[in-house]
């Protein structure tokens, strides 16, 4: 069983207020918070770092293991040498760390390594890459990330196309969690939920809201409906992680 899980992308907050952006997502009943991570060696961009996480840390302390505080920190890291910056992340508070695929040749030691620093471990895949590659670590992940973008910049189109690596993965792993990330909205949310995602990354979409917690809500609702719909919801907590 699984849950609709809605992480915020910081991508797209305001960089000079973040700690109150961070507040303000977790206040409209976010999840998690996304926090992308860009070298400008793996990515043609440069973003925020283990100094940026730990401030943040310490403006949002970690919250309560039954999840009645919600401060979970969700680090994708679009980097070339992901194993370097695992006991970084973990000492700055990070409590996801997701590698790419693409940028290891041991992803499995990875896993182990970013466990072993007392982090969940995922796993992104590039457009590119064939969701097979997923297959042999599954067992072994927390999650799984399925790009719906080419990973580097926020306000990018939803690559629908990326659905059916959604839809094998669901289909292999029903209790896995897997995470969708770029341009997802409400328009895009109907084909991402009924693929079989139920971790939602959604920048633009949510900082820049009327109303950022009913687009949250809204999210999660499509998640949930099609959760249901496949025997799949797991709605005891919503912020258990």
């Amino acid at each position: 069983m699984v849950k609709a899980i809605i992480a915020p992308s910081i991508l797209s907050a305001d960089f000079a207020n973040l700690g109150c952006e961070c507040h303000r997502m977790f206040d409209c009943r976010s999840d998690w918070i996304h926090i992308d991570v860009m070298d400008g060696h793996f990515v043609p961009n440069i973003t925020m770092g283990p100094p940026i996480i730990s401030s943040l840390r310490k403006e949002i302390p970690k919250g309560n293991k039954d999840g009645s505080s919600p401060s979970f920190f969700d680090c994708h890291m679009m980097v070339s040498n992901p194993a370097q910056w695992v006991p970084e992340i973990a000492k700055a508070g990070g409590d996801q760390y997701t590698f790419h695929y693409e940028a290891t040749e041991n992803p499995l030691e990875l896993v182990k390594l970013i466990k072993a620093n007392g982090m969940k471990a995922a796993c992104a895949i590039k457009p590119g890459t064939p969701v097979d590659v997923l297959f042999p670590l599954a067992e072994y992940l927390d999650m799984a990330l399925i790009m719906t973008v080419e990973p580097g910049f926020g306000g990018q189109k939803f690559m629908a196309n990326m659905m059916p690596k959604v839809e094998e993965l669901r289909l292999k792993y029903p209790t896995l969690n897997i995470q969708v990330d770029g341009g997802l909205g409400r328009d895009t949310i109907p084909a991402a939920a009924k693929a079989g995602a139920n971790v939602i990354v959604a920048g633009t979409s949510v900082f820049k809201a009327q109303d950022a917690a009913e687009m949250i809500l809204f999210l999660r609702s499509q998640v949930d409906q099609n959760l249901k719909e496949k025997g799949l919801l797991n709605d005891i907590n919503y912020y258990c992680t």
